[in-house]
């Protein structure tokens, strides 16, 4: 456990915290309006290893091998100049902080951190974090690495969970959901889509599919997983055989056996390592997946309603009305893919930077 104090005075400025793995959406930006709920679980943070936000390079201004000195392969709109490491909590865990009014960024309806640090210490007024919380962006404060220190606090010190826990006892993320949207002059409301989370998944998921390709098709698991990941690597990759094999891997699943290509697996919540397997094959690619995703594509949840006429079975949930499915096919989150896709060294392949181009021109957007 840690709390965060303030570099400049030593004033404690969180609730006790202990480390996790920085969640995949944590940079999604999601919609139009959407009122996204908070990135962080109370009493956790995560360390961002990558610059976030302001000041700003254009990519004409970065030297080549900078740019693979900082793990990015192929060419980006711009990149963040600022302090890497911010470590990233839910709001509700902040302390002894002042918002800084002039800090408000471009915001459309509430902080979206573009100017900067908008928290200071209210002991000292030092600049120390800065809280997000605009529409269509996930909650959190990001404590800005050179302004706090991280120290460490009495309290339990658990080891992370096993595999075979974490498979038993994980909690499983709904593929679809109702979204916020902030209120107008008929009051607040809601839709029901896909799960920002899943979209942010599959973003990451399907860049590391693309290079395990390597150009080829690639057949994964009927039914929701094909749902999320077929109609996209159909239309990126050739058509015709050979294919290589996609299967879902994991705790608690047999073993993938020969002819397997690619291995969707999870990444534990809290160290951020993806599963592997006890005899790992040194030709099948690991696909990493957010645990409560991986447990819902391999393991479903039974009995969903489904419409009944005259009296309701004894065995059929009772939900009236139905709750809409989404209005239009899965779709990867684009920001996800690019951010993925572009920090993995394949995609100096012409084939995977011609994919790249053409997501940066528009031509795959009923993909994304």
């Amino acid at each position: 456990m840690f709390v965060f104090v303030c570099a400049g005075c030593g004033t404690e400025l969180t609730t006790p915290l202990s480390q996790v793995s920085l969640p995949v959406h944590a940079r999604q930006k999601y919609g139009n309006g959407a009122q996204l709920p908070v990135l962080m679980e109370s009493g956790t943070f995560a360390v961002d290893l990558d610059p976030w936000g302001g000041p700003w390079r254009m990519w004409e201004e970065i030297d080549p091998g900078e740019a693979e000195a900082r793990g990015i392969y192929a060419p980006v709109y711009a990149l963040s100049d600022s302090t890497p490491g911010a470590s990233v909590i839910a709001p509700g865990d902040i302390r002894g902080t002042r918002l800084i009014p002039e800090k408000r960024g471009g915001a459309c309806c509430g902080l979206d951190g573009a100017d900067g640090p908008n928290l200071a210490c209210e002991a000292c007024d030092r600049p120390v974090a800065t809280r997000v919380d605009d529409c269509s962006l996930w909650q959190a404060v990001r404590l800005s690495p050179d302004a706090v220190r991280r120290i460490p606090v009495d309290g339990i010190h658990a080891a992370p969970l096993a595999w075979a826990e974490l498979a038993e006892k994980g909690e499983k993320t709904p593929p679809f959901e109702p979204i916020a949207t902030w209120g107008g002059r008929l009051g607040s409301n809601h839709y029901w889509s896909w799960s920002p989370q899943w979209e942010a998944a599959a973003g990451q998921a399907l860049a590391h599919l693309l290079v395990a390709s390597q150009g080829q098709p690639v057949k994964v698991p009927g039914g929701l997983t094909a749902d999320v990941f077929q109609r996209a690597l159909d239309a990126l990759l050739p058509t015709g055989p050979p294919k290589r094999r996609a299967v879902l891997a994991g705790p608690g699943r047999p073993s993938p056996g020969a002819g397997v290509d690619i291995l969707l697996v999870p990444v534990h919540p809290q160290t951020g390592q993806t599963w592997t397997p006890a005899s790992p094959t040194a030709s099948a690619y690991p696909v990493p997946l957010p645990l409560g995703v991986w447990l819902w594509l391999v393991s479903p949840q039974p009995y969903l309603p489904v419409s009944a006429s005259g009296r309701i079975p004894q065995d059929v949930l009772r939900d009236d009305p139905l709750p809409p499915i989404p209005s239009h096919l899965f779709r990867a989150d684009r920001g996800t893919f690019q951010h993925t896709l572009v920090r993995l060294p394949a995609v100096r392949s012409p084939w995977l930077r011609t994919i790249l181009e053409n997501l940066t021109q528009g031509t795959s957007a009923d993909l994304f």
